[in-house]
């Protein structure tokens, strides 16, 4: 039998300057969790879907939109107007507030601010630090525009984008 272990306030591994892993792919084969301590205002991930991945989101501090169904409709713009089929729309979620996304559902968040937010983030299976990892190097080493190469990226690692991502002051 494998020992479990106890990660405090801030310890785990940096993948992002935002983000800290708990537990990886080193640990676990069932998710990675990770610790978003800053999402800015305007941030906004982009609606997406993974077809091999299951989420949760939990909000620590401050407030998220969230999203998490099929639309009507997928229009390519803002899912920040999306309906689903029952009716449910976009959520604004503060401290407590969970998100589940089930396998091939559509998925969004983004910060409304007016201040940062933080939340812990699960992904089954685990191993999806590898593409935070990945992404972090990507934005810290480029000077310009990221579409292709983060496109690129995301088909990789089992992510279809919906709508674009937002990351204030990156072009």
């Amino acid at each position: 039998m494998t020992d479990g272990f106890v990660r405090g306030p801030g310890d785990g591994e940096r993948v992002s300057p935002a983000m800290t892993l708990k537990v990886g792919d080193k640990n676990s084969q069932a998710w990675s969790m990770f610790e978003v301590v800053d999402i800015g205002p305007g941030f906004d991930v982009g609606a997406h879907l993974h077809r091999n991945a299951e989420e949760l989101f939990y909000v620590l501090e401050g407030q998220l939109d969230l999203l998490a169904f099929e639309p009507r409709v997928r229009t390519p713009g803002h899912w920040q107007g999306w309906e689903s089929r029952t009716g449910a729309t976009v959520a604004r979620g503060g401290p407590g507030s969970m998100m589940y996304v089930p396998r091939g559902c559509p998925h969004a968040f983004a910060n409304p601010g007016p201040g940062p937010a933080r939340m812990i983030f699960l992904v089954s299976p685990s191993g999806h630090e590898h593409y935070q990892r990945e992404l972090a190097e990507l934005v810290a080493s480029a000077a310009g525009p990221l579409d292709a190469a983060i496109a690129e990226l995301r088909a990789r690692h089992d992510i279809e984008q919906l709508t674009p991502q937002v990351m204030p002051g990156r072009p």
